[in-house]
C-alpha cells in the first residue's frame, strides 16, 4: 500500500497539479473524448454501437465507404479490440469495492488517503465539504453501486454482444474516480477527523439542499430500477411500450443523470454557501451526462428508447 501511495504522490508531483485539479482534468478529458467519438458517424458506428444496434445503417455504411482506404482500415482494426458486453458488471464490482476501500482509508487515515489529501492545495482546503456531506455521498454512492451490481446479476440475459475495449476501460476509470470525487474536497475536514461516539449522534437538521436531493436520488434510483426491470421482462429487442418510455427519451439513462446530479448537489463544497460547477463531483455528473446511452440509428428521438433493452445502463 505504501508503494501505491508513493506512486500516486509521484504522479501528482509530475503533473504539477494538486489532487483536485488532476481529478477535474480526468473528468473533463473523459467527457470531451466521449463526446468527440459520439459525433462523427465513422467513429460512432465503430466504437459506440454494440448489441442489436451493431449493424451500421445504410447512410453510415456509404459514409464509411467514402473514406480513405488507409484511414478506414485503421479504424476497422481498432474497432476489433473488443471485450464481452457482460464486462459491464465489472463497473459495479469496481464501484462497490472502491466504496469499501475508501471507507477503510478515510476512517483509518490510510497511506493512500494521506498521499492524495496532502496534495490538495490551500485554496481547495478552504472550500471544504463537511463530514456530513462526505458521509451522505459515500452512503448514496455505495447504494447506487450495490443496486446496479445486484441488477447486473438478476437482470442478466445470455448475450454475445461486445463493446469496444476503451469503453470498458473508461467505465472502470469512471467508477474508481467517483469513489475519490465524493470525498476529495472534504480532505481538510477528514484530515482533522477522529471517530468518537459523538459522531453517531444526530444533532443538526439536514440542510435544505440535502432535504431535497436525497429524495431526488431515491426517486431517480427507483425509476431506473423499474426501467431496468421492464426492459429485462421484454421477450425480444423491441421498442418498449411502458408509459415512461413514451414520455421520456431513454428514461433509465435520464435517471442515471439525475442520480449523479443529486450527488453533485449534495457534495458541492459549501464554504461560502455557493455551489461550484468546477467541483469534481460536478465534473462527475458532467461525464455521466456526456456519455451517450446509444446513438440514433435512424435520426429519430423515439429510437433512443430501445437502447436500454440490450445494455441496461
Amino acid at each position: 500500500m505504501d508503494l501505491l501511495a508513493q506512486g500516486v504522490d509521484a504522479g501528482l508531483e509530475a503533473t504539477g497539479m494538486d489532487a483536485v485539479d488532476a481529478l477535474r482534468a480526468f473528468f473533463l478529458f473523459a467527457a470531451a473524448t466521449t463526446v468527440s467519438v459520439s459525433i462523427p458517424a465513422s467513429l460512432r458506428s465503430r466504437f459506440l454501437i454494440y448489441g442489436p444496434r451493431a449493424n451500421p445503417t445504410l447512410s453510415e455504411s456509404r459514409s464509411t465507404a467514402a473514406e480513405g482506404a488507409s484511414r478506414s482500415g485503421l479504424l476497422d482494426y481498432l474497432a476489433t479490440w473488443q471485450v464481452p458486453h457482460s464486462y459491464f458488471t465489472q463497473f459495479y464490482i469496481a464501484s462497490v469495492a472502491s466504496s469499501v476501500f475508501w471507507a477503510a482509508q478515510l476512517l483509518c487515515h490510510g497511506s493512500l488517503f494521506q498521499a492524495i489529501a496532502t496534495r490538495v492545495n490551500e485554496e481547495h482546503r478552504r472550500q471544504t465539504m463537511s463530514l456530513t456531506q462526505v458521509l451522505i455521498c459515500w452512503i448514496l454512492l455505495t447504494l447506487q453501486g450495490a443496486r446496479r451490481l445486484w441488477e447486473s446479476y438478476c437482470f442478466a440475459k445470455p448475450s454475445t454482444s461486445k463493446m469496444w475495449f476503451a469503453h470498458w476501460l473508461l467505465g472502470l476509470a469512471f467508477y474508481l474516480a467517483a469513489g475519490i470525487a465524493i470525498w476529495i474536497e472534504g480532505s481538510e475536514a477528514l484530515m482533522n477527523f477522529n471517530l468518537t461516539i459523538d459522531h453517531l449522534k444526530i444533532t443538526r437538521a439536514p440542510s435544505l439542499r440535502t432535504f431535497f436531493c436525497i429524495p431526488l436520488f431515491l426517486v431517480a434510483s427507483g425509476m431506473q430500477h423499474d426501467c431496468h426491470h421492464f426492459l429485462f421482462s421484454l421477450k425480444k429487442y423491441t421498442l418498449p411500450d411502458h408509459p415512461i418510455f413514451r414520455a421520456i427519451v431513454c428514461p433509465h439513462y435520464g435517471a442515471e443523470c439525475i442520480i449523479y446530479l443529486s450527488l453533485a448537489l449534495i457534495g458541492a463544497p459549501g464554504g461560502n454557501g455557493s455551489i461550484k460547477p468546477c467541483s469534481p463531483v460536478w465534473r462527475l455528473w458532467l461525464l455521466t451526462w456526456a456519455s451517450p446511452p446509444g446513438p440514433q440509428s435512424n435520426g429519430t428521438w423515439r429510437n433512443l428508447a430501445t437502447t436500454g433493452s440490450s445494455e441496461n445502463r
